[in-house]
Order: structure tokens, then C-alpha cells, then sequence
């Protein structure tokens, strides 16, 4: 993009048992250091015509099921050529069991194809040491190994390539959750990587896990706040980063 040149940028803020508006409110201070970004912001995927218009899609979503056209939408809008960043949750769609346990039923196939990914289970919030495993990628260059507190590990199912960029070792059962041992076999998960799709691209970052006092309603009535990797400063590079790649500068 040429400087002084207008960025439209499509921000999806929904996220289900998280802090929705902590994260619009930093993800929007992100965006507005460019003072040529434009952002719309939205709750739901419906307004497929303005994503599509936009050079960025970024979400922050949790059980946010787009519907079946506005997933065909968001499949058209990467394979033209646009750049989706998605954070966190944006893979997890939610069912609940008879029993209380979290399913995570494959009922949004082609969001997920274009994702790169599709939420499985996760094990207990907990301290993650984050590798980096692209150190020459404008992504991740200059950018050492490092650690975040009490952030949801995710097992995610891989939809097509990814390119790794950074990486976490854990392996524990996920209590509470239908595929409980979904990931165990295996150490390593991505916690951040690039997934082409025809002409686009998808950015996928899955820290970024915050709670504020209400928002496990009704499973809990009052939960302590939590910040997760919004409290570490390489965080918030890894999103100027990947807001800049957005829009063409990485």
C-alpha cells in the first residue's frame, strides 16, 4: 500500500466466554497508529459485500458460526487475493454434550478450509513457552523465544499447509471436553502460522486468550479477569506485525 493511501479493514469482534470488549478496544488502538487505516467494525460475518471490499478481514471471535453463504463469502473474498489475521478463538465452534462436556463438531467445513485450521479441545489455562521457528520471516525476525501466563493452549486440527512461525510444547488431556485426548500424541502445536488459500492468505495467531468478571456466565456467575499474552509486550508486536502484513507493509 502507498503511504497516504486509504486502508479499509474489516474488524470481527465476537468472541463467546471472552473479553470482547478488551480486545476490540486494544485491536482498535493497534489499528488506529496507521492513521491511514479505515476500520468497520462488526459482530457477525454477515456484511459479506464489506468484507469482501476491505484489503484486511481480523477477527476475534469464539463460537461465531458464519452461515453457510457467508462462508462461501469469506472463501471468495481470500481466493481474490484478501488477507485474513485471525486471532485466538476464531476455529472454535461449540456444542455442549448431554453430559456438560464441550463437543467441537466439524459443521463449518469450508470455514475452517480457509482457516487452516479447525479447534478441537484444550487442556487448562497455564503458562506457555512460545518458540519461534521461522527467525527470518519479517513475521518473527528480531523476535526471541518467550513466555505467557495463564493462556488457553489449543489442540487444533491442520486444514491444508501451514507454515510454522511459532510453536509451543504441551500435551496434557483436555478435562471437560468431549476429544479429551485430542493432541496428547504429540508435543509440539503451532501457535502461530500462514496458510495460502488460491490467491490469499490467512494469518492465524491462537494467543491471545482474555476473560473479564462475566463473561462465563451462566457456567460461572463471577470468574476472576484474566489477560493471558495481552500482558506480554511481544504480543502486541506479533499484532503490529501482522496488521502490517495485513495491508501489504510485512
Amino acid at each position: 500500500m502507498e503511504k497516504n493511501e486509504k486502508v479499509d479493514v474489516y474488524l470481527v469482534c465476537n468472541a463467546k466466554y471472552h473479553d470482547t470488549n478488551f480486545a476490540r478496544l486494544e485491536l482498535l488502538k493497534l489499528l488506529g497508529e496507521n492513521q491511514d487505516i479505515h476500520t468497520r467494525v462488526a459482530d457477525s460475518f454477515s456484511d459479506v459485500e464489506a468484507i469482501s471490499s476491505s484489503v484486511l478481514l481480523i477477527t476475534y471471535t469464539c463460537d461465531l458460526r458464519p452461515t453457510l453463504e457467508e462462508q462461501e463469502g469469506l472463501a471468495k473474498f481470500i481466493a481474490n487475493g484478501g488477507r485474513w489475521f485471525a486471532l485466538h478463538a476464531t476455529s472454535a465452534l461449540l456444542e455442549f454434550a448431554e453430559d456438560g462436556r464441550v463437543d467441537t463438531p466439524d459443521v463449518a467445513p469450508k470455514f475452517m478450509e480457509v482457516l487452516g485450521n479447525r479447534f478441537v479441545a484444550h487442556p487448562s489455562n497455564q503458562k506457555i513457552q512460545i518458540r519461534v521457528t521461522d527467525v527470518l520471516h519479517p513475521l518473527t525476525e528480531g523476535i526471541e523465544d518467550f513466555e505467557v501466563e495463564d493462556e488457553e493452549p489449543y489442540y487444533c486440527e491442520p486444514q491444508g499447509k501451514q507454515t510454522v512461525l511459532l510453536e509451543a510444547s504441551y500435551n496434557e488431556p483436555s478435562v471437560g471436553y468431549v476429544q479429551s485426548d485430542y493432541g496428547t500424541d504429540r508435543e509440539d502445536h503451532p501457535q502461530m502460522y500462514l496458510h495460502p488459500y488460491e490467491d490469499g492468505e490467512v494469518l492465524y495467531l491462537s494467543l491471545g486468550h482474555c476473560t473479564g468478571k462475566h463473561d462465563m456466565k451462566p457456567m460461572a456467575d463471577i470468574v476472576p479477569v484474566v489477560r493471558g499474552s495481552w500482558n506480554s509486550p511481544v504480543y502486541y508486536e506479533l499484532l503490529r506485525r501482522g496488521i502490517r502484513w495485513g495491508i501489504g507493509g510485512v
